[in-house]
């Protein structure tokens, strides 16, 4: 209770010396509150930009809040520019833990120790960042790996500043005028999600296999080999890779590295990642992407970390290309509809309304040659378009979004010259092809046959069952139409038999009464 407390002293000690408390006092619902905590704290300095002040905020709360800010930096949809690019600049600057600490973790998650398992163990951490670091090793069988581990006693560091984030979120969504729209609980909710997962190694290893086997016969991408056997939750080894990071590019030009093909092939990788697979690495920042240098794969982009991945359905995949087809052909109604249809702004949404607004924010675009056009921008434009619509966002776009904006940086940083619609172009429409012309419907049935191999010998007897049933449902309707014409027969010779017998009934009691009076009077 003493360390919880502490830490969340440590929390508003932060909060009020870098001033996050000012960026939300304009927004107060009580502005009688936002001018009485003005006047108490004037003595700070507050000069620097907001989103300077609140990165560094986070980068002074630790690992978890740096993490924390990564996740509200692809949150474009809800974040104000300014802050998401000042976030967007995050990195887990991490020191790493003891090497013996470490050891233990794999002693513990293998059951062996390290020097048992390996032929070599370099104690000292290659890597470090605010989940796990890696150190590199040698199988006895002499194959160099990487080993990823754990920080230890993470998920109670994790629970305990996810609970005080989730008390902070209350309260900004209470006083903060705009606090509702920003989804604070829902934020903090889903980087809770987003931690959980990154906790679970086997997860990632998984992520990474699944990449390494979309792109097992492509020379554009590398995927490190995960060892299943010195794998857990906690630990996993993997494929030893050596490259120069993509970032150094004075290091890539020194080694004969074309930068153009380079920026090319970035683009052609995630597209293909997108509309072929539906399954892209989501984290792609310059910290996890290296260069192979080897001769045999020269040139060929290397994937790290594989934590955070998106999937998409073709559902969103079809929703995707007709965006972005429709952007670049300035057919604006056709961005509108689309929305519409896809359930993600209201139904009773106004065509023209939300084509108006789409076309305010995109036409300035296309007054510059058609290579500045940036893929990223026009998707975040999207979504600042599709708050004024309440249009649902849906996180996988979000993830993908964020994505395409490191992809689009890192290519124009490779190669200023990049034409990133010239790239990308022949993928949407080779989707739409698919999707809608002859070959898609030839794939579709191909993909099908299994199930029709199986239907096929089957259609007879279902073809004679159906008919058994159609016949019994026949009889089964000519014997009810023929009880429900006896039951009227009996109901008319009922109704005959009452009108009768009440007549004659009627009479007799006439006739007695008439007797009755007559012999009396």
């Amino acid at each position: 209770m003493i360390l919880k407390f502490l830490r969340l002293f440590k929390i508003i000690r932060v909060t009020l010396r870098y001033g996050i408390d000012e960026i939300a006092i304009s927004g107060l619902k009580v502005p009688r509150t936002a001018r009485l905590i003005e006047t108490l704290l004037f003595w700070r300095d507050l000069s620097a930009p907001r989103g300077e002040r609140l990165r560094k905020a986070l980068e002074d709360l630790g690992p978890i809040f740096v993490k924390l800010g990564q996740v509200l930096s692809t949150r474009r949809d809800l974040m104000p520019p300014d802050i998401a690019d000042e976030l967007a600049k995050l990195q887990d600057r991490v020191p790493s833990f003891d090497p013996d600490l470490a050891i233990a973790q794999i002693t513990k998650s293998l059951g062996a120790h390290p020097d048992t398992l390996f032929a070599s163990f370099e104690r000292v951490p290659v890597a470090s960042a605010s989940i796990a670091q890696v150190h590199f090793a040698t199988l006895k069988d002499g194959r160099e790996v990487a080993v990823k581990v754990l920080r230890p006693g993470m998920k109670e560091t994790i629970d305990k500043d996810v609970a005080l984030m989730q008390v902070a979120a209350g309260w900004l969504e209470a006083l903060w005028a705009d606090g509702k729209r920003l989804k604070a609980k829902e934020v903090v909710g889903e980087f809770d999600k987003y931690l959980h997962d990154e906790l679970d190694l086997m997860r990632e290893a998984a992520n990474g296999s699944q990449l390494r086997r979309n792109f097992q016969n492509s020379d554009l991408l590398l995927v490190p080999e995960m060892y299943w056997d010195y794998c857990s939750s906690s630990v996993i080894v993997m494929e030893r890779m050596n490259g120069i990071p993509i970032s150094q590019i004075d290091k890539l030009q020194a080694a004969g590295v074309d930068l153009a093909k380079l920026s090319r092939d970035g683009v052609t990788i995630f597209f293909t990642q997108i509309f072929r697979d539906g399954f892209f690495h989501a984290d792609m920042h310059p910290g996890n992407i290296l260069v192979s240098t080897d001769p045999a794969t020269f040139g060929r982009y290397i994937a790290l970390d594989f934590g955070i991945v998106g999937t998409l359905n073709d559902f969103d995949k079809d929703y995707l290309s007709q965006n972005f087809l429709a952007f670049f052909q300035r057919d604006y109604k056709r961005v509108a509809e689309a929305h519409i249809e896809s359930g993600w702004a209201p139904k009773d949404t106004r065509v023209d309304e939300l084509e108006a607004a789409v076309r305010a924010c995109c036409e300035p675009i296309f007054d510059r040659p058609l290579k500045d056009i940036s893929f990223g921008q026009v998707l975040l434009r999207l979504f600042q378009t599709s708050r004024r619509f309440n249009v649902e966002v849906q996180p996988q776009l979000v993830l993908l979004q964020k994505t395409l904006l490191n992809i689009e940086g890192l290519g124009r940083q490779l190669d200023p010259e990049l034409d990133l619609w010239k790239t990308a172009k022949p993928y949407l429409e080779r989707w739409m092809n698919e999707q809608v012309g002859w070959r898609g419907l030839i794939d579709k049935l191909k993909a099908e046959a299994p199930r029709y191999s199986h239907i096929f010998p089957q259609l007879p007897r279902l073809a004679h069952q159906a008919l058994s049933r159609a016949g019994e449902q026949n009889n089964s309707n000519e014997m009810l139409a023929a009880l429900l014409s006896e039951q009227r027969s009996t109901n008319t010779l009922l109704k005959v038999i009452i009108y009768f017998g009440g007549g004659l009934f009627a009479g007799v009691i006439a006739a007695q009464l008439l007797l009755h009076f007559y012999f009396i009077g």
